[in-house]
């Protein structure tokens, strides 16, 4: 069984210089269900098709399985996802011996930065660089599967982002 266990951060400050590679992602959602999502995604010049099983309760960790597809396939695919494209720029950022993710959101998610980081066990230490903000693992809200459907421009005010 495929599992991933991640922790996902707000990012409060710059990280772009130090990032190695930024990829732009277009993504959608052929089932956004909680008890299963199924992704598409164009991610620069590959395509991939992305299964997820529900989350565990403190969010850590989840089945995920994940196959590389032809572009062409994924665009067709996109065109028959449910309303709502996840347009993004991921960065790649090492701190210590991880990669964090970062993804700045474009569309409906602009000014939302979030910092994924993938770990081999949910006890795991990590660096946590300067720019770093405050954890949101498990926070539905900020699952891409969830923005689709309540995108980060309608949350009413600072509060609730």
């Amino acid at each position: 069984m495929h599992r991933e266990i991640e922790r996902k951060f707000l990012v409060k400050g710059a990280f772009k210089s130090e990032a190695f590679q930024a990829v732009p992602i277009l993504q959608g959602y052929l089932s956004s269900v909680p008890e299963r999502n199924v992704r598409v995604r164009l991610c620069g010049s590959k395509a991939c098709l992305t299964i997820k099983g529900p989350a565990t309760a403190d969010g850590l960790s989840r089945f995920e399985w994940e196959k590389e597809i032809n572009t062409e396939d994924a665009r067709e695919l996109i065109e028959l996802c449910e309303p709502g494209i996840i347009d993004k720029v991921r960065y790649l950022v090492r701190a210590g011996k991880h990669i964090y993710e970062v993804d700045e959101f474009h569309g409906e998610n602009e000014g939302l930065v979030v910092a994924e980081i993938e770990l081999g066990a949910e006890d795991e230490a990590f660096v946590k660089p300067d720019w770093l903000g405050e954890e949101v693992t498990g926070d539905k809200r900020y699952y891409n599967s969830s923005l689709i459907r309540y995108p980060y421009k309608e949350w009413t005010n600072c509060i609730e982002k």
